[in-house]
């Protein structure tokens, strides 16, 4: 065995051993790499750069709704992101305290890509996650990797520092306590909550990590800020969710992410494409953000069967109607098709669909499924861009091993949001294997964090 490969299976011994007794997903591995997913000087400039271009993004998608509820925008726009919503969650959604109000934490899912040039755009965003999970996975490896000497994007403290800094934005007052509420739904993330929970408690800010049983909002038991670790669809199961959406209107405790659930929609990137809505990005953007994520925000339909007029046809694809994709070669078919939003399908890979990836006869039922499902359940068709090939290894313990990987990344950083700065906590890479269409996480997968290389020395 080389002395490289003897450090790497040294180092990944090390960041097996210092994962804490609880874990941080329940009942779930991943494969430990020995360092650090390098991306490039060029790379994580412009991921720098991206978290404030989304917010912009975010805080345009939020003007977007109002304008069309209160009649300066066209009204479709508001009644299809309100469609499958229950009344009450939508007329919360809408109170005067919120207006502004966005998530604190912007998470979009990135795959890199083949470009030939430096200068070229790297990545495309396939969805942004506005609950993200992974906040104290990335937290911790970004920790671990660092005392192993990896430059880690963030550095050690980074996501805790963004973590901590956005609660107390929430929430400024000294002594201030704030509960992360995790639902049952989510329980696989109750670790790594617990975990980030005990690093940024401080005596100016006590932070634990909760059941929505354990939430109590009485006057003297409520917590000043609560970061919402369930998502808005299953309300109906999480117990104090009703009274925590009372409690925020009311204006006694403060939640992140917003009650919202017009800015969870993957639909918004349909909005974004829309023709009839550029003059607004352009105004609300300005040009040079509205063309910097027109390079990284794939392009995105709307799965509505309302028939167009003889004489119209669908933007981009040149039919007339939906179900024509059904006849689509597989070369054509380099399409996705996914819920918007508001659903238990909506997180993960359940309820997607890749074209190429699938028979002619599984591909037709996906889009007449699609469109059985609107208007209650509305689905985003999106244009397929594959992840580039990447060579990495990780590490076979038991084996005593180095394994070389070929696979694609995906990469999920984490901005922080505090006024107009939406600050880069971290970057975590998710590496599946290569055969793999659908890149989330998995026991199959490499979990790390991300480190810039250093370029190379100038010429003398």
């Amino acid at each position: 065995m080389s002395a490289d490969a003897q450090t790497g299976l040294d180092r990944a011994r090390a960041v097996a051993a210092a994962i804490p007794e609880r874990g941080l997903f329940a009942g779930t591995e991943w494969r430990i790499a020995p360092r650090a997913f390098p991306i490039s000087p060029v790379l994580a400039a412009k991921l720098e750069t991206l978290g404030p271009q989304l917010l912009a993004f975010y805080r345009a998608c939020n003007l977007l709704y109002r304008f069309s509820v209160r009649g300066t925008l066209p009204r479709w726009i508001a009644d299809y992101l309100d469609a499958g919503k229950p009344p009450a969650l939508i007329e919360a959604s809408r109170h005067n305290r919120f207006k502004a109000v966005v998530p604190r934490i912007i998470r979009p899912d990135i795959l890199l890509q083949d470009t030939g040039t430096a200068a070229a755009t790297q990545f495309k965003i396939t969805e942004l996650d506005s609950v993200p999970g992974g906040i104290g996975l990335t937290a911790w490896l970004n920790h671990t990797y660092s005392t192993l000497g990896a430059a880690v994007i963030g550095g050690a403290r980074g996501m805790q520092d963004g973590f901590r800094q956005i609660l107390c934005a929430e929430s400024p007052t000294a002594g201030a306590i704030a509960q992360i509420v995790v639902s049952e739904e989510a329980a696989t993330y109750r670790p790594e909550m617990d975990w980030i929970a005990r690093q940024v408690t401080t005596e100016q800010l006590r932070v634990s990590a909760i059941t929505p049983e354990e939430l109590s909002l009485g006057d003297d038991t409520r917590p000043d800020v609560v970061y919402r670790f369930f998502e808005l669809f299953d309300m109906a199961n999480v117990p104090n969710s009703t009274a925590l959406l009372d409690a925020a209107c009311a204006g006694k405790t403060a939640v992140t992410p917003p009650f919202k659930p017009q800015l969870e929609e993957k639909m918004l990137f349909a909005f974004f494409w829309h023709t009839a809505l550029k003059s607004f990005w352009r105004q609300e953007l300005g040009e040079k953000v509205f063309a910097a994520l027109q390079q990284v925000i794939p392009y995105t339909w709307i799965l509505d069967p309302t028939p167009l007029p003889p004489h119209a046809v669908i933007p981009e694809l040149g039919i007339h109607d939906w179900r024509e994709m059904a006849r689509f070669s597989q070369k054509q078919r380099e399409l996705v098709i996914k819920i918007s939003g508001f659903d238990a399908n909506a997180w993960g890979a359940r309820s997607v669909t890749v074209g190429h990836d699938v028979s002619a006869a599984e591909w037709a039922a996906a889009i007449e499924h699609a469109l059985g499902s609107f208007p209650s359940k509305p689905y985003i068709l999106q244009r397929f861009h594959r992840s580039r090939v990447t060579e990495t290894e990780w590490a076979d313990l038991e084996r005593n091993q180095l394994q070389p990987m070929r696979g694609r990344a995906r990469l999920c950083p984490y901005y922080f949001v505090t006024g107009d700065d939406a600050r880069l906590g971290g970057v975590l890479a998710t590496v599946c294997p290569q055969d793999k269409k659908i890149l989330h996480g998995m026991t199959d997968a490499i979990m790390v964090p991300c480190a810039v290389t250093s370029p190379p020395p100038s010429a003398a």
